[in-house]
């Protein structure tokens, strides 16, 4: 499905160029949930952005190359680009203000989904939120954080992509609704969709992924299976990796 060769990705500033990740290459398999662990500041965000061109150009520089089912993503017409994004690759990113625009009230954004009125209604039950006559008339920092994450998730799972990347799905939510979340990820692997999850949550990926990589010091581990991911944390890097994480807590 996905395949990512980026040799590195450069931040500009006055002229100025840092290297924040270098030498990243894994593939995205069908029906399957994939999950990045690092901490903050490690550059989780910079690369899923990076998957289909949505870091600034302006500052951000990419060498490599992004495939889905072998076409390069870097390489796309414009109308093809927006195709992917909207129905192909999905994302819900924990900088909520990327997933909605605040002067829109709710009703707009599922409006224009594409998808029928009395599934929304539906769905918007099944994850646990207002009914659709009362949300629809917010705007969207009217809402809790949790609520946005969970409206986020809901409209892209019904867009039916083939890839969904979630951005800290379980940063703003309680232990109920990140069990939801859990089932409706479970649901859609099920369905032949797969998800590219980044996080810190080590028990949120112990529980839903099938592999897991880290992200550290700005290079991607390879992806295993995540029972053997995290029986071998007693080797370098695996166990500073988590033992720094859980000093943390």
């Amino acid at each position: 499905m996905l395949k990512a060769e980026i040799k590195k990705i450069l931040l500009y500033n006055n002229n100025v160029s840092r290297e924040i990740l270098y030498d990243i290459n894994f593939t995205i398999e069908e029906r399957k949930i994939y999950t990045i662990l690092g901490k903050n500041g490690s550059g989780k965000s910079t690369l899923i952005k990076s998957l289909t061109g949505l870091l600034n150009e302006s500052i951000y520089k990419v060498d490599g190359n992004v495939f889905w089912n072998q076409e390069d993503i870097y390489k796309m017409g414009k109308d093809r680009l927006i195709e992917v994004r909207r129905n192909i690759i999905k994302y819900v990113l924990q900088d909520l203000t990327n997933n909605f625009d605040p002067l829109q009230k709710l009703k707009y954004y599922f409006d224009n989904s594409g998808i029928n009125k009395e599934i929304i209604i539906t769905q918007l039950n099944n994850f646990l939120l207002p009914d659709y006559e009362k949300i629809s008339k917010l705007h969207p920092y009217e809402i809790s954080g949790g609520m946005a994450q969970r409206i986020s998730l809901m409209l892209a799972i019904l867009a039916t992509p083939k890839l969904l990347i979630l951005d800290e799905p379980t940063s703003a939510i309680d232990y109920a609704n990140i069990n939801l979340i859990k089932l409706k990820l479970i649901d859609f692997k099920s369905s032949g969709g797969s998800a590219l999850i980044v996080t810190q949550d080590i028990n949120f990926a112990k529980q839903i992924s099938d592999e897991v990589a880290f992200l550290h010091e700005k290079k991607l581990s390879e992806f295993i299976e995540v029972q053997k991911f995290f029986d071998n944390t007693d080797q370098m890097p695996y166990h500073n990796f988590l033992k720094s994480f859980k000093d943390t807590q």
